[in-house]
């Protein structure tokens, strides 16, 4: 038996399906990322790199400190970082060590 009108269930099953995928959480989509300051290399931060620069791309050196890119959840402090006074990214921008 064919159904009388096979249109309306590909269009239910659409309309199902759609709004399945619609109810998944971000979460699952995407890992969680932080702002880590200190490990974007020049030219390659995420953003805003402090005074005097606008967004993306604006590092003017490695390892600026108050320059960002978005790295895993959980990483930040693991990155290492050749200007910060831990050695590592920090969460916070922050003033270069001297070397």
């Amino acid at each position: 038996m064919k159904p009388a009108y096979p249109h309306l269930s590909a269009a239910a099953l659409a309309i199902a399906l759609g709004t399945a995928f619609a109810a998944m959480p971000a979460a699952a989509q995407q890992p969680e990322k932080e702002k880590c300051f200190g490990v974007a290399m020049k030219g390659k931060n995420d953003c805003a790199a402090g005074a005097g620069t606008t967004c993306a791309g604006t590092a003017k050196v490695d390892y600026q400190g108050n320059a960002w890119a978005y790295v895993p959840k959980g990483t930040c402090e693991k990155t290492m970082s050749k200007s910060s006074p831990t050695g590592y990214g920090q969460l916070k921008e922050f003033q270069e060590k001297k070397a």
